[in-house]
C-alpha cells in the first residue's frame, strides 16, 4: 500500500488554500458567488458567470453521481503504481458543479456512468491530497 507522502501534492494558493485545508478534514468545499448565487468548482477569484469577485466557501453534501469515467492502467506518476487500475470519473456534485476525481475502494470493473458515490470518510481523507470518492452501495 501506498505511503500518504508518496502522492503529488496539490499547489496552494490563496483560490485553494481553504478547500485544501478543509478537504484535510473531510469536509468538501464549494465556492459561492453572492453576485449571481452560483456554485463554483475548481476554486478561482472571479465568478465564471458573472465576473463578480464576491465569493465565498461553503461545505458540499460530498454526494454526487458518476457521468463519465476512465480506468487508469499506466499512470504517470509512480506512486499510483500499485493501485491500477484507477478509476478517474468526472462527479457531478450534488450541489451542480462537475469535478473530475477518483473513485477508491470498489472492483474497477464494476463502476458505471449514473452510479451515485460520496466522499470517502475518516483517515482516507488525510491520505488522499484532493476530494475522493467511493461508491455508494444502494
Amino acid at each position: 500500500m501506498n505511503n500518504d507522502n508518496d502522492y503529488p501534492q496539490p499547489h496552494a494558493d490563496a483560490d485553494n488554500q481553504p478547500m485544501l485545508d478543509a478537504w484535510r478534514n473531510g469536509q468538501l468545499l464549494l465556492q459561492r458567488c453572492g453576485g449571481c448565487d452560483a456554485v463554483i468548482f475548481y476554486p478561482r477569484p472571479l465568478c465564471p458567470e458573472c465576473w463578480s469577485q464576491q465569493l465565498s466557501f461553503h461545505e458540499a453534501t460530498g454526494r454526487g453521481r458518476i457521468v463519465a469515467f476512465s480506468l487508469v492502467h499506466r499512470p504517470n506518476h509512480a506512486s499510483f503504481n500499485e493501485e491500477t487500475p484507477i478509476v478517474l470519473a468526472e462527479i457531478e456534485l450534488h450541489e451542480g458543479p462537475s469535478m473530475i476525481s477518483r473513485v477508491v475502494g470498489c472492483d474497477a470493473d464494476a463502476v458505471r456512468s449514473g452510479m451515485t458515490v460520496s466522499l470517502v470518510t475518516g483517515e482516507d481523507c488525510a491520505r488522499y491530497p484532493l476530494p475522493t470518492f467511493t461508491l455508494d452501495l444502494d
